[in-house]
């Protein structure tokens, strides 16, 4: 394997920290470029006879984008690396048993990218790549940041890379020492104790670059279009709130996770435009409320595209239905070809078929975060609008950073639509503060705010 492209400082410095040890992190923000820094790693090893070839897992979906980030930087490198998805991990035996044979006939070198997607200790992925992980002398895991919700997550990544660094051969054991757990809600960490002694064990053999200490990169404009749900909407937002609170809050007005955030999810659906018509203990169902060029939302898109030049736009959404929904609609109004879906109802080739148009001759990406956001690069492109956002702040950073990243030339514009004193507003305000809407509102409850803090009906924005 021959390394066609230099190191930046940044990177040079985590390669001269881990280099001589046999595992590491590379908690390298997006842009930073890990890609780049893992391969240097594997080129030394392979050179110095260390290893014979690289196991490198990361999301499915980026596949295609990582083999080619690879074939930039690095020739022949296919020849030793063999990348696999991480999610086929968790339904597939035959992947499981191959990859386990691949591992074993030759020293290995385990790389694994987006390592957060193996943070559940009890999830089959993370026991089978840990069982992998145990049969290669050499292991690195990339993330852009240790953690997601809390320090909870370091536990199973840390037990791949080696349990010896943490000191806990079982996640009982790792909990006892450091999580407690809400008296109500078992499953949910309150908090976690003893942060030190985690960040100190983790620290000498961890790297961790943010893009703001190591490149100058263009700017980035935020700003918030709003618009007002019409009166149908209106009462069907109320009647939708009023009815999945009194099925679900108990008599102490308290709420699980998991009904406050199908109480959110139902709220969305209407300020995107939909009717609920299931009762709210039963799945989903909703229908449209409006015909796709009536939607007060999709008005509200396109006012913000006129603000726009004829650049290209990345157009991120919730639900599918939105997808399918803008893209009617784009097409309709800026022409064939002018608007291409990326998101898991759409096959893998044809989500690259798709990327592909859009860096050519296509205007508009309409994309799911969840699903676009990992792994592309769209530097290329520097305006995004949020039709609908979620409560997910790791992926909304990670969506941004598409278009915010090495390689960008151009101040990087984004957009929030919004619907106003509604839940969308409550979300935005969550992103911004970094804090968890659910505990928000199980305080607001508590004082008998909830509904007032879900329909903030204040003066128009």
């Amino acid at each position: 394997m021959i390394l066609k492209t230099n190191l930046f400082p940044h990177q040079m410095a985590a390669v001269d920290k881990l280099l001589k040890i046999r595992i590491g992190a590379l908690y390298m923000e997006m842009g930073t470029g890990k890609t780049r820094t893992a391969l240097e790693f594997i080129q030394r090893r392979l050179v110095a006879g260390k290893i014979k070839h690289v196991l490198w897992l990361c999301p499915c979906s980026v596949k295609a984008n990582l083999r080619d980030d690879i074939a930039k930087h690095a020739e022949g490198a296919f020849v030793h690396i063999a990348i696999f998805g991480i999610e086929s991990l968790s339904g597939s035996r035959r992947i499981y048993n191959l990859l386990m044979r691949y591992v074993s006939i030759a020293p290995t070198m385990l790389i694994v990218d987006e390592s957060l997607l193996i943070k559940n200790p009890r999830a089959i992925r993370t026991r089978r790549i840990t069982s992998i992980a145990e049969a290669c002398p050499y292991r690195m895991i990339l993330n852009g940041t240790p953690i997601g919700k809390n320090e909870a997550d370091l536990y199973a990544q840390w037990y791949l890379l080696d349990w010896r660094v943490l000191g806990y051969q079982s996640f009982y054991s790792f909990a006892a020492n450091h999580l407690e757990y809400d008296e109500k809600y078992r499953h949910k960490v309150r908090r976690v104790l003893n942060v030190d002694y985690l960040t100190d064990k983790i620290a000498p053999y961890s790297y961790m670059a943010k893009k703001e200490d190591c490149l100058l990169l263009p700017g980035k404009n935020k700003y918030v279009k709003y618009f007002w749900l019409t009166d149908k909407q209106l009462d069907e937002y109320r009647e939708t709130m009023e009815g999945f609170l009194s099925t679900f809050m108990d008599y102490d007005g308290e709420m699980s996770d998991v009904a406050i955030y199908r109480t959110f999810t139902a709220l969305q659906e209407v300020t995107s435009g939909r009717i609920i018509t299931t009762a709210p203990n039963k799945p989903m169902r909703h229908d449209a409320m409006f015909k796709p060029d009536e939607n007060p939302r999709i008005k509200c898109l396109l006012e913000a595209i006129d603000t726009f030049d004829d650049d290209k736009i990345v157009i991120w959404c919730k639900f599918q239905h939105e997808i399918n929904d803008v893209s009617y609609i784009l097409q309709r109004n800026y022409g064939d070809g002018s608007a291409v879906q990326f998101s898991g109802a759409i096959s893998q080739k044809k989500r690259q078929a798709a990327l592909g148009q859009f860096c050519k001759n296509a205007r508009f990406l309409v994309a799911n975060k969840t699903c676009a956001g990992f792994g592309l690069n769209l530097q290329f492109c520097h305006n995004a609008i949020y039709y609908n956002n979620d409560w997910d702040r790791a992926t909304r950073v990670q969506s941004e950073d598409r278009l915010h990243r090495l390689g960008q030339e151009k101040d990087v514009e984004i957009v929030d639509i919004c619907a106003s004193g509604t839940i969308d507003q409550r979300i935005l305000d969550c992103l911004g503060r970094k804090e968890r809407l659910a505990d928000l509102f199980r305080d607001e409850l508590k004082k008998r705010n909830g509904m007032n803090w879900l329909l903030d009906r204040g003066e128009e924005r």
